[in-house]
């Protein structure tokens, strides 16, 4: 799955990477003034996404996806921590996913992401990334819904997991998942209108294990008391037992 990443470079390093023309919106300008080595789904951050709708101009969603059918708040603030990841093979079909899937598709930009190893009944953590070192994008969906209650309109968006690579599964290696990076010669398609299944499904796929890197680091990423947003998450860790 993929419910921790990073995204440590500057709004002006995104825009140069992506070649943008329309910037940023405000608020983005001001929440990527510093790194963020560490993001939680589960906080439902507000982070820097590319639509189909504006592809050339950075916006806010907040991670975890609303469906337009949700009718309230309650149903919404319940639902959304189990849309953070959407399954590239079912998201078709989820009634939660599947006209975003079709209608509203999104690159999440990204330089690395988090997981764990489970190994004689421990787990241990990891910091994933290209071998290059870059940014790179998820694949994503979004949504708007509209809170009943406030008339407030809200974006937001799921990123695609599969099934693992051979890098993941050893480290994933429970449920071996990933989240769907895109090629960066892909990227501009998946944002394409007209894409159909057979379409979306080719670019749903692993990325390649010997373009990525990963390495084990320290249990600082657990530790709820502590500064979590800092270099020294990322740092590698030796587990002597760890082979």
């Amino acid at each position: 799955m993929c419910f921790f990443y990073a995204l440590s470079v500057t709004a002006q390093t995104l825009e140069s990477r992506y070649q943008l023309k329309g910037g940023f919106e405000w608020e983005l300008e001001r929440e990527l003034a510093a790194p963020k080595y560490y993001v939680s789904g589960f906080e439902f951050p507000k982070m820097p996404v590319l639509t189909n709708e504006q592809p050339d101009r950075f916006q806010a969603l907040t991670w975890g996806l609303i469906p337009f059918w949700v009718k309230t708040p309650e149903q919404a603030t319940q639902i959304r921590g189990k849309t953070l990841n959407a399954r590239a093979e079912t998201v078709l079909e989820k009634p939660a996913f599947r006209q975003a899937a079709r209608r509203r598709r999104c690159l999440v930009p990204a330089d690395g992401f988090y997981e764990w190893r489970a190994f004689q009944g421990k787990k241990y953590p990891y910091y994933i990334f290209l071998k290059d070192k870059t940014v790179f994008s998820f694949a994503g969906i979004w949504e708007e819904w509209v809170d009943p209650a406030t008339g407030e309109l809200l974006r937001t968006y799921s990123i695609l997991t599969t099934e693992a690579n051979s890098l993941l599964a050893k480290i994933h290696n429970t449920k071996k998942r990933m989240p769907v990076i895109l090629p960066k010669k892909k990227e501009r398609d998946w944002l394409q209108d007209g894409l159909d299944a057979a379409a979306l499904q080719t670019l749903m796929q692993p990325f390649p294990a010997e373009l990525m890197a990963a390495h084990p680091i320290s249990r600082l990423i657990t530790a709820r008391t502590a500064n979590r947003n800092c270099p020294e998450v990322q740092a590698p860790c030796v587990y002597p037992e760890l082979d």
